[in-house]
């Protein structure tokens, strides 16, 4: 299977990375942002075409199907060109900044009938799999499920600290990741939610800091902290207070409460969850089926987000308007 891939920074080759290690998969054209950058990373996977324009890749022969790893509000647009070019397609997360992209994606791929997929990486991560599958063979039920998600980032910097030409989102970006977390998880969608966030940064123009709890109808609750002005340890931890037990997920990896190790051998055939998503993504177009993480698995954790931005909106609204009254 040949593939495109779009993006030459940190997580499209984290997909280079993870592609190189799957049986009979090919990356045909590498589309990049950077002339150079991108040369530099065709040269070092050995990859034979690059170009600047993804219509171009998308039209080398035998590309069959596209993974975009680009910047966030290239992602409804560029999927959508992929799918009526007749590409399978995963987009990084989010699949778009707004509910209305993202559900008018989730009806172009039924249209099309092709592989749609977003790149909710932590359905994949072993340590995730594994409360997955206590939780469907009942030995484990959700009481609360904490998630934090800590950087130091004033500035337009990716993660590699190069700058970036747009700006990254706490509940677009960050907060997706926990939200369908907790959706996949429950398999339940909130009956209640709320959320707060901090002042907006002078230049950047987004909230720096954010919180938002989830409660859905069997009980479980959701609480995330976010933010962007974290100097210290960095990165996105995960706890599941449950009923029988507590795990804190770290990535990849599962500790018990106590900072016991649990054993994740047996999840798959990777302990890496980008490489176990993309092997999801290849098996569904192979099988011909709805993948994991599929256009409209990942909608509701979409629509909950608009849920709250609006909430968020209306809450720094209500402030200038009583001090304009």
């Amino acid at each position: 299977m040949k593939i495109l891939v779009a993006g030459e920074g940190a997580f499209g080759c984290k997909h280079l990375d993870a592609l190189s290690k799957i049986e009979g998969v090919e990356v045909g054209c590498l589309v990049g942002g950077v002339a150079e950058t991108t040369a530099e990373v065709a040269k070092k996977y050995k990859i034979p075409h690059v170009t600047l324009d993804l219509a171009e890749g998308l039209r080398q022969p035998g590309i069959e199907a596209a993974i975009l790893a680009t910047p966030t509000p290239l992602h409804a647009k560029q999927a959508e060109q992929c799918l009526r070019a007749g590409k399978h397609v995963l987009v990084e997360i989010p699949m778009a900044d707004s509910t209305a992209d993202a559900e008018r994606l989730a009806r172009v791929q039924k249209e099309t009938g092709l592989v749609g997929m977003a790149g909710h990486v932590r359905r994949f991560n072993p340590s995730h799999q594994w409360v997955n599958r206590k939780i469907r063979a009942g030995e484990l039920k959700i009481q609360q499920f904490n998630a934090t998600t800590y950087f130091f980032r004033r500035s337009n910097l990716n993660a590699l600290g190069q700058p970036r030409s747009w700006t990254d989102h706490l509940l677009w970006h960050h907060a997706c990741h926990a939200v369908d977390l907790f959706l996949y998880q429950t398999g339940e969608m909130p009956s209640l939610m709320q959320a707060v966030q901090g002042p907006m940064h002078p230049e950047l123009g987004i909230a720096m800091d954010m919180g938002i709890q989830l409660k859905v109808p069997s009980g479980a609750i959701f609480t995330l902290s976010l933010s962007f002005n974290n100097n210290g340890p960095l990165g996105s931890f995960y706890r599941y207070i449950c009923d029988n037990g507590t795990y804190i997920a770290r990535y990849d990896e599962l500790v018990d409460g106590y900072d016991k190790p649990v054993d994740l051998s047996g999840i798959g055939p990777s302990l890496n969850g980008v490489e176990l998503e993309d092997r999801e993504f290849i098996a569904a177009i192979r099988e011909r089926r709805e993948p994991n993480a599929s256009f409209a698995h990942a909608l509701p954790a979409m629509q909950v987000l608009g849920a709250l931005e609006r909430m968020l909106i209306a809450q720094d609204e209500k402030p200038r308007r009583a001090a304009a009254g």
